[in-house]
């Protein structure tokens, strides 16, 4: 009933805002107790086709509170019609929505702040001339390539104001004399790939200010109808650059953390270097038992060649030695060994 009732209300508005006498300040369609989120700030997409006209985001209500619809390029109805975007204003304790409409010129939209040529009042993004659309290139973001009807033009008032309703707490602008004229002109309800277009935000959770706390996940597509991949919110960006440092330090975490891993291995391979020493020193002290015991065998042939040198050597020495006088006969013994061990003992210092 409560959805039946609302949409009773919301085509009672749309009704109201196509009639050729209605003022734009009454074309109210739903009136709720809770105010807006601010407008985010976003990218617009490229111009995707020549003619289409620029039709900012909003917030529109449902039954789960305000969800964000993209802004998107749209083809107008006919040729030399103008969007008005559609506008909060509280008034009487309550939050009123007042429909969006093509007509010849743009009316009061609340002095919102949408961007892209819609500052608060008019529209600055581009023109109708001689048939065609020409596109504001200081303000419009333009493929030179798909559009060649442009101009540059930046003489226009600038708004930085965020606020998404007008009224006490918002913005305070009033209706001007070209607004009030506006508001008599014939007006062209949304076309059905507008109305489309709001249905789908409608059935996206992520769209909804209660899920993305006023940063909605899609804030602009290209087009109507089209897939909902194109311009991200700042503050998206933002959470986005913000995330890179994070990311990294769990890159520097990783490289600490197989340092750590080679830090801890170095004990295992000192462990392994200690041990391949150790098998080497005892490897060199087993070559140098085997070759003590090599020595040690060695030594007796050694010995034995020594000994038999020395006896040849004695030998030899033995026959080049002069044969001892006869002695003379009644010579007494004593004085001739005397004499004897005086100088019969040359060999006595290789004992």
């Amino acid at each position: 009933m409560k959805k039946i009732l609302k949409s009773i209300i919301l085509i009672a508005g749309l009704a109201i805002v196509a009639s050729p006498q209605s003022h734009a300040q009454v074309s109210v369609g739903l009136s709720v107790r809770v105010g807006p989120p601010a407008i985010p700030v976003y990218e617009q997409p490229y111009c995707p086709v020549d003619g289409y006209i620029w039709t900012p985001g909003y917030w529109a209500y449902g039954d789960d509170g305000y969800y964000w619809v993209p802004g998107a390029w749209v083809a107008p109805p006919t040729v030399g019609l103008l969007w008005t975007p559609c506008w909060w204003g509280f008034d009487g304790g309550v939050y009123a929505f007042h429909a969006g409409y093509w007509g010849p010129h743009v009316g009061f939209y609340g002095g919102i702040n949408y961007g892209f040529g819609y500052g608060g009042s008019g529209y600055y993004g581009g023109r109708w001339s001689g048939g065609r659309f020409q596109y504001n290139t200081s303000v419009t973001r333009i493929n030179r390539s798909v559009v060649h009807n442009t101009y540059v033009n930046n003489s226009f008032p600038r708004n930085n104001s965020h606020a998404s309703f007008n009224g006490r707490g918002g913005v305070t602008a009033r209706p001007s004399k070209s607004d009030e004229m506006a508001a008599h002109d014939r007006h062209v309800s949304p076309t059905s790939n507008q109305m489309a277009h709001q249905h789908s935000a409608s059935q996206n959770r992520s769209q909804f200010a209660s899920v993305n706390h006023g940063r909605p996940a899609t804030a602009a597509i290209s087009r109507v109808g089209a897939k909902p991949t194109a311009s991200r919110t700042a503050a998206n960006r933002t959470v986005s650059t913000r995330t890179t440092p994070s990311r990294t330090a769990n890159r520097t975490t990783h490289a600490s953390t197989t340092a750590g891993h080679t830090a801890n291995n170095r004990p295992a391979t000192s462990h392994a270097t200690s041990r391949a020493s150790h098998t080497n020193s005892q490897v060199a002290r087993n070559n140098g038992a085997n070759h003590e015991a090599n020595m040690q065998r060695s030594a007796p042939r050694a010995n034995v060649q020594h000994n038999s040198e020395r006896i040849s050597m004695q030998q030899h020495q033995a026959s080049r030695a002069p044969a001892a006088a006869p002695r003379p006969e009644g010579h007494p013994s004593g004085g001739g060994g005397g004499h004897q061990g005086g100088g019969g003992n040359p060999g006595g210092h290789h004992r």
